[in-house]
């Protein structure tokens, strides 16, 4: 059984997708939920999910992120996680970090990648008049939003979008995305996965 630990900074709304999908017959269960904000909403909804929680405030590290990595690590090490999903998490990693990590850390990124790594995603893509947006589930390597692609899903751009919109489309499609890769990645199986279009 996998022990997979699941990095926040906001609200957590597919680390909640995530910890429900981890039952049953699923090769993997959550022992972490690690967020940079103490005050991130997601930490109340995983402890109520029964999740054990932990946070480090970045704020007090300023520019030294490997003070703030370093003291990342501590919660992550004693939860003995053997995968890390990034959902949410607006800090970005080292090289050494990265690393450490290399092959089990997970992050899903609100655009079809390789177009649009980075933010603003949903306002480049009607920028550029995309037929369709979605969402991309891929390793964590140190170039940003530039590992190898383990999941897609996409959602039409629809007449009158805007990115708030288009975002909302495209997060459902993260919930039913993120789940069905950490799942199959958990079994050992990297091989892409791409989720028919929803509307």
């Amino acid at each position: 059984m996998k022990r997979v630990a699941i990095l926040i900074s906001g609200g957590g709304s597919n680390m909640v997708k995530l910890v429900e999908s981890m039952t049953g017959d699923h090769p993997a269960r959550p022992v972490l939920v690690l967020s940079n904000d103490p005050e991130a909403a997601g930490l109340s909804r995983a402890a109520a999910l029964g999740v054990p929680t932990a946070a480090v405030d970045h704020r007090p590290f300023g520019r030294d992120r490997a003070g703030f990595e370093a003291a990342l690590l501590e919660p992550l090490e004693a939860a003995a996680s053997d995968l890390i999903c990034l959902a949410g998490f607006m800090r970005i990693l080292t090289p050494g970090f990265v690393a450490r990590f290399q092959g089990r850390m997970l992050n899903i990124h609100p655009s079809l990648l390789p177009n649009y790594p980075g933010l603003d995603t949903h306002a480049r893509a009607l920028a550029a008049g995309d037929a369709a947006a979605g969402c991309t589930v891929h390793e964590v390597t140190t170039e940003l939003d530039g590992g190898p692609i383990l999941g897609q899903a996409r959602v039409p751009v629809l007449p009158g979008d805007t990115p708030e919109t288009l975002a909302a489309r495209v997060l459902k499609a993260e919930h039913r995305l993120y789940p069905a890769v950490l799942r199959r990645a958990a079994s050992g199986d990297r091989t892409r996965l791409d989720l028919p279009a929803s509307p």
